[in-house]
């Protein structure tokens, strides 16, 4: 028997009332001063209780936060995140990316380049991976070092980096959201993303250039002299063979835990064996303190912000969710006759979804059935409705400081002696979202890309 949706005082604004608290509460942090995603908890707390305070049934209230927070992808991101910032934060200690920054130097690389090679290295791993998370935890800690090193504005290659994650995201066959969208519109995964190219090749072209015109005009450190650099400064290269695994197992489909988890192991086993990281650097127990510190333990607290705004983010979705409100939504959307309505409508509802849902994923499937209606019954192809899916979602999350993709890539940059920079300023030198944005734009009001798109017509209801 399907329980029934969870009550809120006034209806659906009462349902709406914790997340647009949460969304002000945001906005207004931004304008103070943009702090890190610790400075985002107090919001979620005072959001959360916003939201019991209007649920008329408590208990009905905390079990959709507890299911929510509970669930196995919920798990999965917490583990993630500690793993990844333990393997960041050995590989730093032992010195990869001084090792980098010197073959970078010795090459005679500079800032410019070193954007540019971050966003195409992200896009290749995201395309090669599926996951835009996989890659932000992997490389994106080592790039930012080596980048920083070699003078780049910090922001511009953050955001390059979160760019070409974002590109490979949205060509991959593999990809989470390719094979959500293609599944909500009953149609093949492989046309579908064929059909994507010609809408995000160009737009990452535009991206790359606009990522290495940023890198050009803004003022950045100048990058140290290469004939300073000594011979010994490449023995942290031997680490390269950590991300190069972590990678490996990833490509074979391995999870994601399992390989950080090895990476983990080796990065010790490589940093102690080759005399780069002091046993003791990797743990070192204080009995005068009665406590413990090391590089691992440090790294795993880079992890903690990240993972308890998931978590908070979570609580404060599942009363949203349990309430029904997002198919209250979308069942008032009704047919449209008309194709540049019917897209604005199916671009419409699934930004809607992903606002309420913070999740790509749930957010497509969620308005997949009435978008096949409105989409069918104006003639846009099953191609062209799932495309336009994939397409908004690789845009708002990636672009605005309260989803997850832009917490994750600005926790990279904290710790140590990286310049740190804020999910909003991550969102901001997001090139290509903001380069897909404008191509969605523009394919709904003049129509590219929909010819010769294959894919079923189909007339649902």
């Amino acid at each position: 028997m399907t329980p029934a949706p969870l009550a809120f005082r006034f209806g659906l604004l009462g349902a709406l009332a914790p997340m647009l608290c949460f969304v002000a509460g945001v906005g207004a942090l931004a304008v103070a001063g943009a702090p890190d995603e610790r400075g985002f908890w107090p919001i979620l707390l005072l959001a959360l209780a916003v939201s019991r305070a209007l649920a008329t049934d408590g208990e009905t209230w905390s079990d959709a936060v507890i299911s929510t927070v509970a669930q196995p992808i919920v798990a999965t991101m917490l583990l993630a995140w500690l793993l990844a910032g333990a393997l960041g934060g050995t590989l730093a200690a032992a010195g990869l990316v001084d090792g980098i920054v010197w073959l970078a130097q010795t090459l005679g690389a500079g800032a410019v380049a070193s954007v540019g090679g971050a966003f195409l290295g992200c896009a290749l791993l995201s395309t090669a991976t599926g996951t835009s998370f996989g890659t932000l935890l992997v490389a994106g800690p080592v790039l930012y070092g080596a980048g920083v090193g070699l003078g780049a504005p910090p922001m511009v290659l953050l955001g390059a980096i979160l760019a070409g994650a974002t590109w490979g995201d949205s060509i991959s066959p593999i990809s989470d959201t390719s094979i959500a969208s293609a599944g909500s519109q009953g149609v093949d995964v492989a046309g579908t993303v064929r059909a994507r190219l010609r809408y995000v090749i160009p737009a990452g072209l535009l991206a790359f250039g606009a990522s290495l015109m940023l890198a050009a005009l803004t003022p950045h450190a100048a990058m140290g002299d290469p004939s300073t650099a000594t011979a010994s400064s490449a023995r942290p290269l031997v680490l390269l063979i950590v991300p190069l695994v972590v990678v490996t197992m990833l490509l074979r489909r391995r999870p994601l835990l399992e390989a950080l988890l090895l990476g983990l192991g080796l990065a010790i086993g490589v940093g102690v064996g080759s005399g780069l990281l002091g046993a003791r650097e990797v743990l070192r127990v204080e009995p005068g303190s009665f406590g413990a510190s090391g590089v691992v333990i440090d790294g795993i607290g880079r992890g903690v912000g990240v993972s308890v705004f998931t978590l908070l983010l979570m609580a404060l979705i599942g009363p949203l969710q349990a309430a029904g409100t997002l198919d209250r939504l979308v069942a008032r959307a009704g047919a449209r006759s008309d194709r540049r309505r019917a897209e604005w409508a199916i671009v419409g509802l699934v930004t809607l979804a992903t606002f309420l849902t913070t999740h790509s994923v749930v957010a497509m499937l969620a308005v997949g059935p009435v978008v096949q209606r409105i989409g069918g019954a104006a003639g846009v192809t099953a191609y062209r409705r799932a495309n336009l899916l994939d397409l908004t979602v690789c845009t708002w999350p990636f672009l605005l400081p309260w989803f997850l993709p832009t917490i994750l890539a600005a926790s990279v940059t904290r710790g140590g002696t990286l310049a740190p920079v804020t999910p909003g300023a991550a969102g901001l030198y997001n090139t290509y979202a903001w380069a897909l944005l404008l191509t969605v734009g523009l394919a709904v009001v003049t129509g590219y890309g929909g010819k010769g798109e294959g894919g079923r017509l189909e007339a649902e209801g």
